[in-house]
């Protein structure tokens, strides 16, 4: 892997577990360019750092339904329930973690974490708007966040891409307007 992490080689790993965004260690481990038992090793030799809501340990059943949602696991055999990692958790494993992987891989985990935030500000703001100009704004906002989201790997056709997100509340279309 090469020391650049590109912010949709973070958004494609992070999971909802308990209504958390989250990564797996396994995830976090490739993510940092390290193998898992050095990530759950900076766990187990700080646990001061990691304290409750910084990484959660998951149990024998969300692990099972975890890798029965996923066809073809990455993860190889892995019996042992993983460790997850919330923002914070991913944040603190920067301190004891060294090196350019682990600096530019803590920027692109901590900017997709960010997006997905904004994403969901934006999205719970535009129910509540009743004035169709800030809805078109939010809108526009909402477009371009999710086209970052997707990275620069989206299918471009000449200038332009359409996207069509449809929520239980509202259904909205915009076209994003992208450089080549």
């Amino acid at each position: 892997m090469s020391n650049i992490v590109k912010f949709s080689d973070v958004t494609d790993k992070i999971i909802t577990i308990r209504e958390q965004k989250v990564l797996l260690d396994s995830d976090v481990a490739e993510l940092y360019g390290v193998e898992t038992r050095e990530v759950n090793q900076a766990i187990r030799n700080n646990p001061d750092k990691f304290p409750a809501g910084y990484v959660v340990q998951l149990d024998k059943s969300e692990w099972q339904n975890l890798k029965s949602k996923i066809l073809t696991s990455s993860w190889g055999g892995k019996n042992k329930p993983p460790t997850v990692f919330t923002k914070r958790g991913c944040y603190m494993l920067a301190t004891i973690l060294k090196g350019q992987q682990a600096t530019n891989t803590t920027i692109a985990i901590i900017e997709a974490f960010e997006k997905l935030s904004e994403l969901r500000e934006t999205v719970a703001e535009l129910s509540t708007v009743p004035d169709e100009f800030q809805q078109k704004s939010l809108m526009q906002k909402g477009g371009e966040i999710f086209a970052d989201l997707l990275g620069d790997d989206l299918n471009v056709s000449e200038e332009e891409t359409s996207i069509e997100i449809n929520f239980a509340v509202l259904k909205f279309k915009h076209t994003v307007k992208r450089k080549k």
